[in-house]
C-alpha cells in the first residue's frame, strides 16, 4: 500500500480521522469473498482477523447464527469495536489467530465458514499513536497486540545494522544495497522514537526521485511484519485450516503482498495437487484480485483472494 507523506495533525484532528476511519472503513474484497463463500441461514462462522467487524457483520447478517460463530482479533481496540456483534452472541477472542484456531480444535469445534483478512487494517493505519503509518507522525510502536513485548522502537534502537539490513531485504523486498544504506543511516541516528523521524531519515537517505511511493514505504512494512511476527504466523496457520472446517466448509484468505500471497499460494497448490489425501479442494482456480474486482476501494489495490471447500 502507497503511503504518501502529511505534515503532522493535532491530536484533535487525528482523534477525529479515527472516528472518520472506523465509520468509512469499507472491507477488502467484501462482494467476492460474500459470493466464494456463499453464506447461508444457520451456517457457523470464524472470522479469525475480525479487525472491525466490515467482513463479518455481512457474513452473520446472512447467517444470522451469531451464537456458533467466533470474531478473533488481537488488537484490543478491534475487540471493543466487535462488541456490537458479541452481545447478539458471537464469541470474542482477543488473541492471535494462531493461537486462537489451536484452542478451537482443542475445543473440537468446526465451522461452515472461514475468513482470513490479512494485514494491517485501516483504522490501525490511520491512528498515528499506533505508529503503523507516517502520514501523521506517532510513536514507533506498529504492535497489533499492545500487550507484547517487542515495538519498532526497540527494534530499529536494539537491532544490529546487520539484523537491519536482514529485515528490510526479507520483509520489505528492497534492493540489499539500499537496505543496508537504511539500517546503517537508522543505527547513526539512534535513538528514534517517531514515526516521522524515521520516515524523513529514509527519505534522507534515498538517492534520486521518487514517485507515488514513499522512500520510506517498505521499511515500514518490513518493521510492522516483524514487530508483529506475521509470516511466522501465517506458516503456523496455514495446516491448521482443514481441522477447524467442517465438511463441505470454505475458507476465504486475503492477503496484500507478495510475501503473504506467497504462502498462501503455495498451501493451496499442495492442497489440490495432493489427489486422494487432499483435504481441500478449490473454489478460486485463480485469485481474485483487489484491483480489478474491488477497484472502488483504495485499500483493495494490492489484495488477492483464494478460497478453497473441505471434502
Amino acid at each position: 500500500m502507497s503511503i504518501k507523506e502529511h505534515p503532522p495533525q493535532s491530536k484533535d484532528i487525528d482523534e477525529h480521522r479515527s472516528k472518520d476511519s472506523l465509520a468509512l472503513h469499507v472491507p477488502v474484497l467484501l462482494e467476492a469473498s460474500l459470493e466464494a463463500l456463499h453464506p447461508k441461514e444457520g451456517e457457523s462462522y470464524l472470522d479469525l482477523t475480525a479487525g472491525y467487524g466490515g467482513h463479518a457483520s455481512e457474513f452473520l447478517a446472512l447467517t444470522n447464527n451469531y451464537r456458533q460463530s467466533v470474531l478473533v482479533d488481537r488488537d484490543d481496540y478491534a475487540i471493543k469495536h466487535l462488541k456490537s456483534l458479541s452481545d447478539k452472541g458471537a464469541r470474542l477472542m482477543h488473541t492471535d489467530f494462531v493461537s486462537a484456531a489451536k484452542q478451537l480444535i482443542q475445543e473440537g469445534q468446526q465451522f461452515d465458514i472461514v475468513l482470513v483478512d490479512l494485514g494491517v487494517s485501516s483504522p490501525q493505519l490511520d491512528q498515528s499513536t499506533r505508529g503503523f503509518s507516517f502520514t501523521n507522525s506517532g510513536p514507533l510502536d506498529m504492535r497489533m497486540d499492545r500487550r507484547a513485548g517487542l515495538s519498532a522502537e526497540t527494534l530499529v534502537n536494539t537491532a544490529s545494522i546487520e539484523e537491519l539490513t536482514r529485515i528490510i531485504v526479507q520483509y520489505g523486498e528492497e534492493p540489499a544495497g539500499f537496505a543496508r544504506q537504511v539500517a546503517t543511516a537508522i543505527v547513526g541516528a539512534r535513538p528514534l522514537s517517531t514515526t516521522e523521524e524515521l520516515a524523513n531519515l529514509i527519505k534522507q537517505t534515498y538517492r534520486g526521485r521518487w514517485k507515488k511511493t514513499h522512500p520510506a514505504t517498505r521499511t515500514f512494512q518490513a518493521l510492522r511484519i516483524a514487530v508483529n511476527d506475521e509470516l511466522r504466523l501465517i506458516e503456523d496457520l496455514l495446516p491448521l485450516l482443514p481441522d477447524l472446517l467442517k465438511t463441505g466448509g470454505r475458507v476465504g484468505i486475503i492477503s496484500f503482498h507478495s510475501l503473504e500471497d506467497r504462502l498462501v499460494k503455495q498451501f493451496f497448490k499442495e492442497q489440490f495437487d495432493s489427489g486422494l489425501e487432499a483435504e481441500l479442494l478449490p473454489l478460486t482456480k485463480k485469485p481474485i484480485a483487489g484491483d480489478i474486482y474491488d477497484v472502488h476501494n483504495p485499500r483493495a489495490r494490492s489484495s488477492k483472494f483464494r478460497a478453497a471447500v473441505k471434502k
